[in-house]
């Protein structure tokens, strides 16, 4: 099953839609301007510059009136679709980048990564299974960046300079 976003140009679903079940590098192919969405079905992360870079919020089946209640500095700029994932969540974070430092592997929820490994901070990972959330402060608050499976070898290079994580969770098929 396949995820469904509408975008509009204006706040309250107003103005110029597009609607989209991929992902988008620069909604202004499509648009002027994004600053309300309306997820049908499935799960996204839409992002306030292009090529998936800068403040990130994830969306699901909802109405979303307004991209600054979002977190979002600017309008949406680029959007990604969050694929189903059945099976089993791994993540191996590292408390520097390029995997230098302290590590530890993730198979579930963690809600505070200080006093549940005692690291400090996180600045890079391996993603080997299912998709996952990072948040800057503990219990699922804060900025938020999305990561899909794969090396990270640096959230600088993801446009997170200076964002500490402290706390991740899985990214469940309760979206489709």
């Amino acid at each position: 099953m396949m995820g469904k976003i509408i975008f509009y140009e204006d706040r309250n679903f107003q103005g110029r839609s597009y609607e989209s079940s991929s992902d988008m590098s620069d909604m202004s192919t499509y648009l002027s301007r994004c600053h309300s969405c309306k997820v049908e079905s499935g799960c996204f992360m839409v992002y306030d510059r292009t090529n998936y870079m800068g403040n990130q919020f994830f969306v699901r089946r909802g109405e979303y009136s307004d991209h600054q209640r979002m977190g979002m500095s600017d309008c949406i700029r680029s959007c990604r679709m969050i694929p189903m994932h059945r099976g089993q969540f791994r993540m191996k974070i590292y408390e520097r980048e390029n995997f230098g430092g302290q590590s530890n592997e993730l198979m579930d929820d963690c809600d505070n990564m200080q006093e549940r490994y005692r690291m400090s901070d996180c600045q890079s990972c391996n993603v080997q299974d299912g998709h996952w959330l990072m948040y800057e402060q503990p219990n699922y608050r804060g900025k938020m960046m999305y990561l899909r499976p794969g090396e990270h070898r640096s959230f600088r290079d993801m446009g997170m300079s200076g964002t500490k994580f402290m706390s991740m969770k899985r990214i469940m098929d309760s979206c489709y």
